[in-house]
């Protein structure tokens, strides 16, 4: 086996042209996560209006209480969903990323339209956590493939833009939601899931393998990935970025996905009803995608020029103050609705760490196991979120209320930026073979 040489990129000419296959390609992987940030957030907003009509049919009260527990349940069985999805990792790097990309969005696409048919919280929590498989393999196919098709002097800047569809997509639910939702109920939102199909058949049609992957495809077929991200040049690599997505994650799931709940208990708290409690969710959804889209924009920028290790920790710290802010702060003020929304462009703008992974992961594994460490980090991640997600259940139970739990996560942030410097600094050097 070769050994990998890091070499600086100090020839790389700036801006070369993207041919139509990678425009194509990008395109196609964006779409599917932007759709897969749709799909995986349209939960989160109907959330309370499922839950309401869900828990009865199941045999428990449809209380603000109740609501959260069983919120909180049904996200963590999504999580483990998530984390089952590293399955396709060594998939790809068999067969291929594009096939593998359509597969994750075709299932993925197929189960949320099954929640549509749902008359129970078991029900409901099945459909999720098979959605939550196809959902948590789409960003490690479409990352990988970005970073493999695309030229050395775009591929930086190409992940930013890919993870801002993840974000484009809280922005589309939040969208839906305000017409959509608020005219036809949750279960039209669900219905609308099913849309993403349409990207998958276009990606087997029309995206063709990446090169680097093409020219490795025969030895990744006697490799084996999952033992060798885990063999003395690897380990400790993998070990730091799986405790890191795992920060990240926690702090997703905590602070976006429960924004929706926050702001309708603040909503009616401040004498809105009906359709218009439903449209401030929304309109908060969207300040907090535009946040984070931004963020992912900036964070490539940042990374050429202080590293992608303090990158991440100034992005971590954002993160920990802003869950605190918005939580344990603005959650409790008497007219709290305006300041938690401003402190939400803030935290989303924090969020927008998840864009140092699909820049930074690819950069430390050669092509034949790549994807399979992409998923496998993220998979990890997704389990520790799900527990997280569990305990903040049963917090949200015995406090009976959902701010205080929801602002304890930032501990987690604080952890993360400790880890950090055990990163591999991936800044200057070119995408290994």
């Amino acid at each position: 086996m070769a050994e990998v040489v890091w070499t600086r990129d100090a020839v790389a000419r700036p801006h070369t042209k993207l041919n139509r296959q990678q425009i194509i390609g990008f395109w196609s992987a964006w779409t599917g996560w932007m759709l897969d940030g749709m799909d995986s957030f349209i939960y989160a907003i109907v959330l309370a209006p499922a839950l309401t009509e869900l828990l009865p049919k199941s045999g428990y009260a449809a209380t603000p209480a109740n609501i959260g527990f069983a919120g909180s349940i049904l996200f963590a069985v999504f999580l483990v969903g998530w984390g089952c999805s590293f399955i396709w990792g060594p998939i790809a790097d068999r067969f291929g990323r594009t096939k593998t990309m359509a597969a994750t969005i075709i299932m993925y696409s197929i189960f949320t339209g099954a929640a549509v048919f749902a008359d129970q919280v078991w029900q409901l929590a099945l459909f999720r956590f098979l959605a939550g498989v196809g959902i948590g393999g789409e960003w490690a196919m479409a990352g990988t493939y970005v970073a493999e098709a695309w030229p050395e002097d775009r591929r930086k800047m190409g992940a930013g833009y890919l993870q801002t569809g993840y974000y484009c997509g809280f922005f589309v639910a939040a969208a839906l939601n305000f017409t959509v939702g608020a005219a036809y109920g949750w279960r039209a939102m669900f219905l609308c899931g099913i849309a993403p199909i349409v990207v998958a058949l276009f990606t087997l049609a029309k995206v063709k393998e990446p090169a680097r992957w093409k020219a490795q495809e025969a030895d990744a077929k006697r490799v084996q990935p999952l033992v060798e991200i885990f063999n003395s040049k690897y380990l400790k690599r993998t070990i730091v970025n799986a405790a890191l997505l795992a920060i990240a994650i926690i702090g997703l799931w905590a602070g976006a996905v429960y924004e929706p709940a926050a702001l309708t208990q603040l909503a009616k708290k401040a004498g809105f009803e009906g359709q218009d409690v439903v449209r401030i969710v929304s309109s908060g959804t969207g300040v907090l995608s535009i946040g984070t889209i931004l963020g992912c924009l900036a964070f490539p920028v940042l990374a050429e020029k202080i590293g992608r290790k303090s990158s991440l920790a100034v992005y971590f710290a954002i993160m920990m103050v802003t869950i605190v802010a918005a939580f344990g702060w603005a959650f409790y003020l008497e007219k709290g609705l305006v300041p938690f929304i401003i402190v939400l462009f803030f935290l989303g703008f924090g969020g927008g760490n998840f864009a140092a992974f699909s820049l930074w992961l690819p950069e430390q594994y050669e092509t034949r196991v790549r994807a399979t460490a992409f998923a496998f980090a993220t998979s990890f991640g997704r389990f520790i979120g799900a527990g997280v997600n569990f305990l903040l259940g049963a917090t949200v139970l015995q406090w009976g209320t959902l701010g205080y739990p929801v602002a304890l996560t930032a501990i987690a942030f604080g952890i993360g930026i400790l880890i950090v410097p055990l990163a591999l600094e991936t800044k200057g050097h070119v995408l290994p073979d």
